[in-house]
């Protein structure tokens, strides 16, 4: 067995970047902030219902991001526009308007959309070789 044989998974090639798989994180950055808008909505409007309703509806996006884009950059990119978009909705305005009151849910929905960010990144697939080669016993 040569020593290429054996390199672990960090030495090999990252994937080149190419413009559409920058359109495709950039796309899902957008619709993270959506759903992060429409999340902040839904989750007072009807709880605890909303809340759950908004936390599945991050997950699916995340979920589908990383496998859309079939790494964890997919999953990483909505949780950004998730982030930015929901840390932005928690600054009050100079009339008084908020999006977030000072109650449970708002919290929850918070710190459970983090959770669910760190969660769905971590599940999402890593770089692994393709073909019927990758096992070394065949």
């Amino acid at each position: 067995m040569s020593a290429t044989d054996r390199s672990p998974m960090l030495a090999q090639p990252l994937q080149r970047p190419s413009l559409a798989r920058a359109a495709l994180h950039l796309g899902l950055l957008v619709l993270g902030a959506l759903v992060g808008v429409a999340g902040a909505l839904v989750q007072a409007g009807w709880f605890p219902g909303g809340l759950l309703l908004a936390l599945a509806g991050e997950a699916g996006l995340l979920l589908g991001g990383a496998r859309a884009a079939g790494s964890r950059g997919g999953a990483v990119a909505p949780a950004a526009g998730w982030m930015i978009a929901v840390i932005l909705l928690t600054a009050s305005r100079p009339e008084g308007d908020f999006v977030f009151a000072a109650e449970s849910g708002s919290y929850l929905f918070l710190l459970g959309g983090m959770a669910v960010a760190v969660i769905c990144a971590t599940l999402g697939p890593g770089r692994q070789p393709g073909g019927d080669g990758v096992r070394l016993g065949k």
